[in-house]
């Protein structure tokens, strides 16, 4: 599953980290691929990416393998993450002259790869544009999962986003599929956040999670500590709310494969 929107602060990276962390908790074996040069996905995941470090950025120029690139989470032994360095701010540029650009990623995640580490679950956080960084996890996934927070301008962009997609879909990868649309950052004391739900679920009917998350002092604090808001503080409403967000996503995919 690719996790994207072009749209900085939307709760990208939290909902990637986050759910990844709850099916690991369920036993589930989990990899994060960090896409985001700034590397927050890593940090949450308790995994080092200071330059030097085996990196994604070394996957997608074809100096390291997939598993060669893949830690393991401080946080649970079922969780992995391929981290994002420094480096992979420079990687669009360099990627714009290379053979088969757009399918690097792709190109890395074989079958054979994941068979290694013996992956059930892919989430791939993408950086907050629409470059070839994004595009190469477009590419590389069959489901876009996008959080959308409940704010104002919550749908600004999101067309640019689904014309992406689109394109993607049309030209470079047919079965991609936008799968999952999570609701973030959900305050129930405004209107505001109830009629922004509304409007997303009436334009995207069951493509949408029943599960909101909630806005919440101690999902914001979780990554400072270098740790997902399940590790951080498992009892809290944004961690309960992420266990039953990633319930869903398991269960939908239980249903997938059963209609397949």
């Amino acid at each position: 599953m690719t996790i994207a929107n072009q749209k900085g602060g939307v709760g990208k990276t939290t909902s990637a980290v986050n759910v990844a962390a709850a099916l690991a908790l369920h036993g589930l074996k989990v990899l994060v691929i960090d896409l985001d040069p700034q590397g927050n996905a890593s940090t949450a995941l308790g995994v080092e990416h200071r330059s030097g470090t085996p990196s994604i950025y070394e996957v997608l120029i074809g100096d390291v393998s997939l598993p060669d690139a893949t830690a393991v989470s401080d946080q649970s032994d079922d969780l992995f993450c391929v981290p994002a360095t420094l480096d992979l701010a420079g990687a669009e540029i360099e990627l714009v002259s290379m053979a088969s650009r757009e399918s690097r990623l792709k190109e890395a995640l074989t079958s054979q790869s994941l068979d290694e580490l013996d992956i059930d679950y892919v989430f791939i956080d993408c950086p907050p544009s629409l470059g070839l960084l994004t595009v190469n996890a477009l590419v590389a996934a069959r489901e876009v999962f996008i959080p959308i927070q409940c704010e104002y301008y919550a749908l600004e962009g999101l067309g640019q986003l689904l014309s992406n997609i689109e394109l993607v879909q049309s030209h470079l990868n047919p079965s991609l599929d936008v799968s999952t649309i999570l609701l973030t950052m959900y305050d129930g004391r405004t209107k505001l956040a109830d009629q922004v739900a509304d409007e997303v679920r009436r334009h995207f009917g069951e493509v949408v999670l029943n599960t909101i998350i909630p806005r919440s002092v101690k999902v914001s604090e979780a990554p400072g500590y270098g740790q997902t808001v399940l590790a951080y503080d498992p009892g809290s409403r944004g961690s309960m709310s992420y266990m039953d967000a990633a319930r869903e996503v398991a269960e939908r995919g239980v249903e997938e494969k059963e209609s397949a």
